[in-house]
């Protein structure tokens, strides 16, 4: 019998799935599931059972998640930063060269031709109307160097362009594979007044939504062109409109169309295509699966969006006692006091916090009862008691 039931809430790659050794089993029935992967669900208005114990996402962004829910039920949420990054990139380049080119309004001006006996000889006449630009030689302009930002970043370095980076909180393995022949400016208004291209690649979050704002947009350079291939919250899109009217941006290429950007002359709007391909669906989903299955199976974390990291390898101890708490002081001498007082020795423990979330990990040299189980349950500012054993 399957120790661990699975569901998927999309179409997830058989790669993924095909991860799953003998102890999981595929379920239908999402209330008896122990993990979720999902890719674009809507999971918000679902009622979560207390069987589910995580929710993988395949794919970086994860809106789609009521995160804060979740955490207060001890729910770990992940998802697979990096895993489409090479597809997103791909797609940054192809919008840059379709917007300094104009090559969609030269396709669909061909297009238009396609009875025409003369469309060859009115090529010739027709052509200077889509003249552009190279890219080589222009200024690049990433905000965020993440995955995304630094593969973008340094695939325009080898196109010639001259590229800079703004992110103040950019991590170690990013700043690592990051070309030295990135500028990495701490002001973001450089970026802004300077560049000829300008791409977002920073997650949508409350704090982000309408980053590139109407002062951002009135800083830039006339001419300049605007890739949006992270999430449309992230512009103020009718700002941004404003201005490719006006002649200050001469192009807007997003990946998520909406009433405001679809159609709209001067915007270059994809069917939201970044991860949409068999490389990247297949990277998302062998993470996302490899990312439950550890967690089901240990209780390590990794790259979780709303619990912190916690890399534990395989259970050695008896058993292994998972808390899910609030960030607060005292919270460790209470779970110690009644292990203690049930008389079990702790032969390894790890607290790891972030934010206003904290997940405790005790190994232990015995098997836990489950009246101790309720005693850790019941303390003050517990979510969940998960015990492997």
């Amino acid at each position: 019998m399957a120790k661990f039931k699975y569901a998927t809430l999309n179409n997830i790659a058989a790669a993924g799935t095909d991860r799953f050794h003998a102890d999981f089993e595929k379920t239908e029935n999402i209330d008896e599931a122990n993990g979720i992967l999902v890719r674009s669900a809507k999971m918000h208005d679902m009622t979560f059972s207390d069987s589910l114990l995580a929710i993988a996402r395949a794919g970086a962004g994860v809106n789609n998640i009521p995160l804060d829910v979740c955490a207060r039920k001890g729910i770990v949420v992940f998802n697979t930063p990096g895993a489409n990054a090479n597809g997103v990139k791909e797609l940054v380049i192809a919008g840059m060269l379709l917007a300094s080119r104009d090559v969609v309004e030269g396709i669909d001006w061909v297009r238009s031709k396609w009875n025409d006996p003369d469309v060859a000889a009115d090529v010739e006449k027709e052509k200077k109307k889509f003249a552009g630009t190279e890219i080589e030689g222009k200024k690049l302009g990433i905000i965020g160097l993440g995955a995304i930002g630094v593969r973008v970043a340094n695939a325009a370095v080898y196109l010639g362009m001259d590229v800079y980076g703004y992110d103040p909180y950019v991590g170690v393995d990013s700043a690592w594979h990051l070309s030295r022949k990135v500028t990495h400016v701490t002001d973001i208004n450089e970026i802004y007044k300077n560049c000829d291209f300008i791409t977002i690649h920073v997650p949508a979050m409350d704090s982000t939504k309408g980053y590139i704002s109407k002062e951002a947009i009135d800083m830039m350079k006339p001419g300049v062109i605007v890739l949006n291939m992270a999430r449309d919250v992230l512009v103020d899109e009718k700002a941004m409109i404003a201005a490719i009217d006006a002649g200050k941006v001469r192009r807007y290429v997003s990946d998520f169309p909406n009433p405001t950007v679809a159609g709209h002359r001067g915007c270059i709007t994809t069917p939201h295509l970044g991860a949409s391909t068999e490389e990247s669906e297949t990277n998302c989903a062998v993470m996302a699966a490899e990312e439950l299955q550890e967690y089901l199976e240990t209780g390590s974390i990794r790259n979780s969006v709303n619990y912190p990291k916690c890399e534990l390898g395989v259970p050695e101890a008896a058993s292994r006692i998972c808390i899910f708490h609030s960030n607060k002081t005292n919270m460790i001498s209470k779970f110690t006091t009644v292990l203690g007082g049930a008389g079990i020795n702790i032969a390894e423990m790890t607290n790891k916090s972030r934010g206003e979330v904290a997940y405790s990990v005790f190994d232990v040299d015995s098997r836990v009862s489950d009246e101790t189980i309720k005693a850790l349950q019941d303390i003050e500012d517990v979510f969940r008691v998960r015990v492997i054993q």
